[in-house]
């Protein structure tokens, strides 16, 4: 078998067959993987006589033939239209705000520049084309929200108020808003609120979902949509007041007994409303309109899901239903919605709620004086076997599996189990699929923040099943994207957040920069080439500031080794390497006391103390140049645990934990009052503030 030809082939799906690695190594991928991968991308390279058609399958992709739906460009820039017309071909522009204009291409078929950000109709030799103009960048934190901007990250399952039954929801949501608004916080990022799997509770990781276009149900406050009084006689109807205390006194999250107890309250309510008379039909019908065929789909899944179990009566994936449910599109699909509508028209109730709590929490932070207010969080990925995937087939892998390769933050890589875009899927539909998602995440926010945006670039993926080792890096349309979610953005005037950390592409941090996308520096991992902490004015401009996040230990957990314990109980490092770890870390602390007792002079008390040590953090971080901090609640609280370890399941308590108080108090405690304000105060002395 020719290694040239199989070579030629991997590089034209885009595939990178030679990487750098996180250490600055030269890595190169091997024949088998990317035979096994490019299968996975529906590429078969077998024998040289499938790579030739493999080859062929791609090729026959180019040409006027297979002119793309949407091509993007930016503000004042001529589109290159050689490849699909010939010069002085006329045209007719028909621009989003309404004005028409008429012209030709130029004598090297260019379109002229277009002025005017946003989704144009382009009438050409007989073709409608949209072009997506971008603006040069997205809206910065400074034209949002000033500088030396600050903010806290919340985990949303972990927030408490009374009557919650044992999970957060969007009226603590609201609550923490307004408490950190008080303290002079400009923005609150929260953890992802996407759909997850109704009928399957034991699947709850927020960035495991069925689909990140709509949103976790159980989140849903429905007192703060329909009133107290339905809730209580569904409360009282159900049987539930005694296992929804229980529920609420609980230190960890219990999923399946929430996701059982919340879904017979819902499941009651929507009963009372579909009777008739109720004051908010019109909204909600108003609701399901605008959620057009996307909303109905997800709605017409998650019926599915829950009626086509397989033979140990669990759900499953949609690959295993009978064949005629597989594709949205099918006769059988409409026939079941038809017969089924009561179940359906009751998931889109559900949406309905936990959209309109969203939307109620960001006006709310807004009005109390965030300047941004919510933050959301949108997951690299969604499951292959959601809703997501089964709504958007063309334009997701479902056949390959999202993660990352061995680097500083997991040395064993991850894989996430989770499915991504298609990029000649993506292309081939206009990018529906992802200008849908962005939308989605910014209808009830003032900024977004993108897990893993080195996705936007280049994603990891292996075959379902496989190893992180056995994987390779797939090229996707950077400069497309970018300039969409510049559009988007602009459109609501929102901040954009990429978390760039781990195996990071070089360009990559600058294309970001330059499209006005904050990069995320992470106090532990700010050193320079000899390990030493970085003081503050070698901090970038770029990037947002944080003293962690939800995958690594608090400073509390930090400090005080805690993580090194979890890594060895969970069987991640073994016992022996306790003692070379520990005495690494003793380094790490001096070299962390050195800078804080440099650079965050003003705070007294002994700094080995915990809570002394997030008070100097807090202050270091906020001189930094940073155009945003966003100190996490875990932090702001002294927390000893982290959220999450990446890479376990049973063995530690991920996305479990709850914070200890009522979500309109938690910010109050009064060393939580005194951090704030310490990190309020350095903000107005940020370094180089003056110059951004």
């Amino acid at each position: 078998m020719s290694d040239e030809r199989l070579s030629r082939l991997a590089q034209a799906a885009g595939l990178s067959i030679d990487w750098v690695d996180a250490d600055g190594r030269d890595q190169r991928v091997t024949s088998d993987v990317l035979r096994a991968v490019l299968n996975g991308l529906g590429l078969n390279a077998e024998s040289d006589a499938e790579i030739e058609q493999s080859l062929e399958k791609l090729e026959a992709g180019d040409g006027v033939s297979n002119l793309p739906p949407l091509l993007t460009l930016d503000q004042g820039a001529a589109l290159e239209l050689g490849q699909y017309f010939e010069p002085s071909t006329r045209y007719s522009l028909e621009l989003e705000n309404g004005p028409h204009h008429d012209g030709t291409l130029d004598d090297q078929a260019r379109l002229a520049a277009i002025d005017v950000p946003g989704y144009h109709r382009l009438n050409i030799a007989g073709r409608q084309i949209t072009l997506a103009v971008a603006p040069s960048a997205c809206p910065s934190v400074e034209d949002v929200a000033g500088p030396n901007a600050w903010g806290l990250t919340v985990q949303l399952y972990s927030l408490r108020r009374p009557g919650d039954g044992g999970l957060g929801d969007t009226l603590a949501l609201e609550a923490v808003a307004r408490s950190a608004a008080a303290h002079g916080a400009d923005a609150l990022g929260i953890s992802p609120v996407h759909a997850m799997f109704t009928g399957n509770s034991s699947q709850y990781s927020p960035y495991s979902p069925s689909s990140r276009l709509f949103y976790n149900i159980l989140h849903s406050a429905p007192e703060a949509i329909l009133g107290d009084t339905p809730l209580r006689i569904a409360i009282e109807s159900c049987g539930l007041a005694d296992e929804l205390k229980r529920l609420e006194q609980l230190e960890l999250i219990d999923w399946d007994a929430v996701s059982t107890t919340r879904q017979c309250l819902l499941r009651t309510l929507y009963d009372d409303f579909a009777t008739g008379g109720n004051a908010q039909q019109a909204d909600f019908d108003s609701f399901r309109q605008a959620g057009g065929e996307a909303l109905e789909n997800h709605c017409r899944f998650e019926a599915l899901h829950a009626a086509l179990l397989g033979p140990e009566g669990y759900p499953q994936h949609w690959r295993d239903w009978p064949e005629e449910y597989r594709t949205p599109q099918g006769p059988a699909v409409e026939r079941f919605a038809q017969e089924h509508a009561d179940e359906i028209s009751y998931y889109a109730f559900c949406q309905w709620l936990i959209a309109r709590g969203l939307e109620r929490a960001q006006t709310a932070a807004r009005s109390a004086g965030m300047k941004i207010g919510l933050i959301s969080d949108l997951a690299v990925g969604a499951d292959g076997g959601g809703s997501q995937a089964w709504s958007r087939q063309e334009e997701v892998l479902a056949a390959l599996s999202v993660g990352a390769p061995p680097d500083i933050i997991n040395r064993q890589g991850q894989s996430w189990g989770i499915s991504a875009f298609s990029p000649w899927g993506l292309k081939a539909n206009g990018y529906r699929a992802f200008i849908e998602m962005v939308r989605a995440n910014l209808a009830h926010a003032g900024g977004m923040r993108i897990d893993h945006v080195m996705g936007l670039m280049r994603l990891w993926v292996m075959p379902s099943g496989a190893g992180p080792t056995e994987g390779a890096y797939l090229n996707y349309p950077f400069d497309d994207l970018l300039r969409l979610l510049s559009l988007e953005a602009w459109r609501r005037n929102a901040v954009v957040l990429g978390e760039d950390l781990g195996t990071v592409p070089e360009g990559l941090r600058e294309k970001l920069a330059a499209r006005g996308l904050l990069g995320m520096r992470v106090l532990f991992f700010e050193r320079d080439n000899h390990g030493n902490f970085k003081p503050p004015m070698q901090w970038p401009h770029s990037a947002l500031a944080t003293s962690t996040t939800h995958d690594l230990p608090t400073i509390n957990g930090w400090w005080q080794c805690h993580d090194i314990d979890w890594r060895i109980r969970v069987g991640q490092h073994q016992e022996h390497e306790r003692p070379k770890q520990l005495e690494e870390r003793e380094r790490e602390r001096t070299g962390l006391l050195r800078l804080l007792r440099e650079y965050a002079p003003d705070i007294q008390g002994d700094l080995t103390d915990p809570e002394v040590l997030a008070d100097a953090c807090a202050a270091f971080l906020g001189r930094t140049p940073a155009p945003l901090v966003l100190f996490p609640v875990e932090d702001a609280l002294c927390q000893l645990e982290q959220p999450n370890m990446p890479g376990i399941i049973d063995t530690h308590p991920n996305w479990r934990r709850r914070y200890p108080d009522d979500s309109a108090t938690l910010l109050d405690d009064p060393a939580c009052a005194r951090r704030l304000k310490i990190l309020a105060g350095a903000r107005k002395q940020a370094i180089g503030s003056e110059h951004r």
